[in-house]
């Protein structure tokens, strides 16, 4: 054969070759068939190209792709890192360059909790968990006394801005809001007036700065009138001097504030509510409200009752941040309250709701308690005799417990009287150590910073060594909103040693039972003591 000269290629019908040549999807074979193999919608064989010919391959042709091979030659390996090869799904690829992003459904999140002393512990907690069921979690691992005044608080180091996460806030999403790589946590500590709001409490709104509501309900009590806020829809109309600092300036000024169902405003005339002199500051309910814990340090406030809005939109840094601060302790906590009933109305009021219905349950069962079958079969007995018997005249059974809890008084009486001198004086010096209200040798200012950050409630105290008197304590308890101190001085009469706050008037084998009579009778103390400052170790 000439090799100048090549053989023509059979005419194609039109629409059959040319689409193969341009690599159309259709396989060279029908699906599923081998090369030797033939669809039975195709035409017969081209019976005008002999085997002996040979067929010219055009240069534009694609070559046929190559069989995928088949389920037995080759095992099914998993993909161990999904998530690095799906962008959508991606924790790292996916989350936009301020922030952490927002959580993904389904998908379990590493929450890290400190606790006072700096301890961390971290849990695994899904998108939707709750605040209140994270401290839940916390208190069972950490067997401590369940209550509801056990909080989480969101801590931003660098900001020197700290709040109590409401127990229905999703802990992932706060989490998400928070900037890579900023000195952001979670505290898990108590907060004893996280719900003082609902409390038979008059001095939560002063009259001064609550007017227009109070003077039309004057006749009402404290838990009415926030019931009738809640019902209403409405807050209190809060008004007042506070201090602002200018937006890009360190300079603080002071203005007349009022507190509207539209948001926050101040006067730029004296203490005029007309509408010509109200300047509008910030949107309430897209902010989240913070206490400011160092302010004079950071933003050079001028008294110690900062706090701070912070909207949504303000990721890092201090731009954007409404910084605002108060005459006294009190003025700051009336505003608190009311921005608190601004922004979450009446769920703030079901989760306390919730949280006193939690208090009625013991912690260690579900919603319905159940008793074992020994629980159901005990019955009262009497043993008096040489036989026992089976007591079954209830008014007899009632008095044989009063025998019994009677007895049980005169047992324990022993360690409510004065110890003899060769009884256990070194035990009543020491026992108070394993108290929780004890703690230990701390100052007068971590002790009131301390009992601030766990709530300025009255009752509020704990009992620590004493820096001037080496051998003496102090009780400091919280009182209308101020820590006061009261020195316990140790005495010894007649070889026995007892402690006094009052010169000897009234004496106390050991601190345990000085504090114990304090919690029934308030004493020479401005009031009884309700709740003692403690710290968990996680």
């Amino acid at each position: 054969m000439d090799g100048g000269a090549q053989p023509s290629s059979p005419p194609e019908p039109p629409g059959t070759g040319g689409a193969e040549r341009e690599g159309a999807a259709s396989p060279p074979h029908g699906p599923g068939l081998g090369p030797g193999e033939r669809d039975a919608g195709e035409g017969p064989p081209a019976a005008d190209v002999k085997r002996s010919q040979p067929l010219f391959i055009h240069a534009g042709s694609r070559k046929p792709a190559p069989e995928e091979p088949r389920a037995s030659s080759l095992p099914c390996i998993p993909n161990p890192f999904p998530e690095l090869c799906s962008p959508s799904n991606s924790p790292i690829l996916s989350s936009p360059p301020g922030g952490q992003g927002p959580p993904r459904e389904g998908a379990s999140h590493v929450v890290k909790v400190f606790s006072e002393d700096g301890a961390c512990r971290s849990l695994e907690a899904s998108a939707g968990t709750t605040a209140r069921q994270l401290c839940e979690m916390l208190v069972r691992r950490a067997h401590a006394l369940h209550d509801h005044s056990w909080a989480l608080v969101e801590l931003h180091q660098h900001l020197a801005l700290e709040r109590c996460l409401e127990d229905h806030e999703s802990v992932v999403e706060v989490q998400g809001t928070w900037p890579l790589g900023a000195d952001s946590r979670f505290v898990f500590r108590k907060n004893f007036a996280k719900y003082e709001l609902f409390k038979s409490n008059g001095s939560l709104f002063p009259e001064v700065m609550v007017s227009s509501c109070l003077e039309a309900n004057k006749s009402m009590a404290h838990s009415e009138l926030i019931q009738n806020f809640l019902n209403s829809g409405s807050c209190p109309e809060v008004q007042g001097f506070l201090h602002l600092r200018e937006a890009g300036r360190k300079v603080w000024k002071r203005f007349y504030f009022s507190l509207r169902r539209s948001g926050l405003y101040y006067s730029t005339k004296g203490t005029s509510k007309d509408p010509r002199h109200l300047q509008y500051l910030a949107d309430l309910t897209e902010s989240n409200i913070y206490y400011v814990t160092q302010g004079k340090k950071h933003y050079g406030t001028p008294t110690e009752f900062g706090f701070c809005i912070k909207p949504y939109k303000v990721r890092s840094g201090t731009k954007g941040l409404k910084l605002l601060c108060s005459e006294d302790e009190q003025s700051r906590t009336c505003w608190m309250a009311a921005f608190r009933l601004f922004k979450y109305g009446m769920q703030l009021y079901r989760n306390y709701q919730q949280a006193q219905a939690r208090l009625s349950q013991p912690p260690w069962i579900g919603p319905t308690p159940l008793r074992s079958v020994s629980d159901n079969a005990l019955v009262a007995m009497d043993f008096s005799g040489c036989t026992g018997r089976v007591i079954e005249n209830p008014s007899e059974v009632l008095t044989a417990a009063l025998e019994e809890a009677q007895a049980w008084r005169k047992k324990t009486t022993h360690r409510y009287s004065l110890p003899a001198a060769c009884q256990s004086s070194p035990l009543s010096a020491a026992i108070h150590r394993t108290q929780p209200w004890f703690h230990g040798r701390i100052s007068r200012e971590d002790t009131q910073r301390l009992i601030g950050r766990q709530g300025l409630v009255d009752g509020v105290f704990l009992v620590r060594e004493s820096q001037r008197n080496p051998k003496g304590f102090v009780l400091s308890l919280c009182h209308l909103q101020k820590v006061k101190h009261y020195l316990i001085l140790p005495s010894e009469e007649e070889g026995r040693l007892y402690f006094t706050m009052d010169d000897g008037q009234t004496r106390f084998a050991d601190l345990i039972q000085l504090v114990e009579f304090h919690q029934i009778n308030r004493g020479i103390l401005p009031c009884k003591l309700r709740h003692y400052c403690t710290c968990v170790a996680l």
